[in-house]
């Protein structure tokens, strides 16, 4: 639903109504009431990206490095995210996964994984395969980390939700609202869009796929480039749902910031199976026959992509095989759970990661936030940032906080 009027003037623009532009406008109207906050999405409705098409978990923050921003921030993020869900009524569920050790090769970063996680102060136990069997009897493995913290959730009804609140506060989210220039003054900032122009005080940038475009728009260099990974998906078919309780994920690749191919329970009760990760030919390309030739082009002529192309090819190509082969694709999902058949899966809508690729080839593998005088860009949000997004619309308002005091 389009808003009945859309303000010129507002104290806040946030372009993006994915589930992090949804909670910063949703803490700034929580801690300012009195003043005005405008969210431009280009789609027709909230969370049609990223958001909309990840596999809803709630993470606990084991994966990641203490004292970084995703740990710091998924902790917290979690928690209030929790918190948020049972005082809205939107269903999740704390229900607890397994990071499996398939071959003894896998256990040093299986150990490595558990002292960060208890680094993190996550609830975290080491179990063997006897209790791996309990926990989830047609998984394989040597060893394996139970955190039961771990949960589930659906995204896009907590963009809803958040979008609902941001209204009943004074707030517009306007759809189908590209933003196509912004200019920047000494006493405030210009967003000019596909429904005009709106000027306001200050501008955070959560556009996601687009980020790094809507920062150098801003006049900011993000310091790296949006690449895009499609993650593609099956699911089980439902005589298949006995085969994963909760949530299998594999021992991952510490050199590569994707998890592999993993099973997850959502809350509807069906399960989904994947993701790989393939470079995308385009930055809303969800399969295979889709080109942007504006974003290929872009993507691979860029320094960044080329030097990270020639490190991980071989992964790469793995990725690759999985994607235009179903049998390769099965033949990973049955290394964690070796009953599935390639009758058990479905294909299920894939999603695309926003993946900043700094120029020296390297993946930015931390949420990274730029500012500026007049705007605040969200240049990388990568997983858990949907877990972690109440906590990131907390840390960029209390950035703005000194701006509006």
């Amino acid at each position: 639903m389009a808003p009945e009027r859309i303000s010129t003037v507002a104290d806040l623009v946030v372009v993006g109504g994915g589930i992090v532009g949804l909670a910063t406008a949703y803490r700034f109207v929580q801690l300012y009431p009195s003043r005005r906050v405008v969210v431009f999405e280009k789609e027709s409705r909230v969370a049609e990206h990223q958001t909309g098409r990840n596999s809803g978990v709630l993470h606990s923050g084991i994966y990641y490095k203490p004292g970084s921003l995703k740990a710091v921030n998924c902790r917290a993020g979690k928690k209030t995210m929790e918190a948020f869900c049972a005082a809205e009524g939107i269903a999740h569920e704390i229900c607890g996964k397994v990071i499996v050790a398939v071959t003894d090769a896998d256990l040093p970063a299986l150990h490595r994984i558990h002292e960060r996680g208890q680094a993190n102060g996550i609830d975290c136990q080491l179990i063997d395969k006897t209790r791996l069997a309990e926990l989830e009897p047609y998984a394989a493995g040597v060893k394996a980390i139970h955190v039961p913290e771990t949960g589930i959730v659906n995204y896009r009804e907590v963009c809803e939700r958040l979008a609902e609140k941001v209204r009943e506060r004074g707030g517009e989210v306007v759809f189908n609202s590209k933003v196509t220039a912004v200019h920047t003054r000494t006493d405030g900032i210009t967003v000019v869009s596909t429904h005009g122009e709106t000027t306001a005080k200050q501008l955070v940038n959560c556009a996601g796929l687009h980020s790094d475009r809507v920062a150098k728009l801003t006049g900011q260099n993000p310091g790296a480039q949006i690449v895009p990974f499609r993650g593609e998906y099956f699911a089980l078919k439902p005589h298949a749902w006995k085969l994963c309780k909760n949530l299998i994920y594999p021992t991952p690749d510490p050199q590569f910031p994707f998890l592999g191919v993993h099973f997850t329970r959502m809350t509807d009760g069906s399960i989904e199976c994947g993701p790989n990760a393939v470079l995308a030919f385009g930055r809303e390309a969800y399969s295979f026959l889709q080109v942007n030739p504006r974003d290929l082009i872009e993507t691979l002529t860029y320094r960044g992509f080329l030097r990270m192309a020639g490190k991980h090819w071989r992964m790469g190509f793995g990725e690759m095989r999985r994607s235009l082969s179903k049998a390769a694709f099965v033949r990973a999902l049955q290394r964690l759970v070796p009953a599935i058949q390639a009758g058990d899966l479905e294909p299920a809508p894939a999603g695309i990661r926003a993946q900043a690729v700094a120029p020296d080839g390297a993946l930015v593998d931390d949420f990274l936030i730029q500012e500026s005088d007049r705007v605040v860009n969200v240049c990388n949000a990568p997983s858990p940032a949907a877990t972690a997004s109440l906590q990131i619309g907390e840390t960029v308002v209390d950035r703005l906080a000194p701006r509006f005091s």
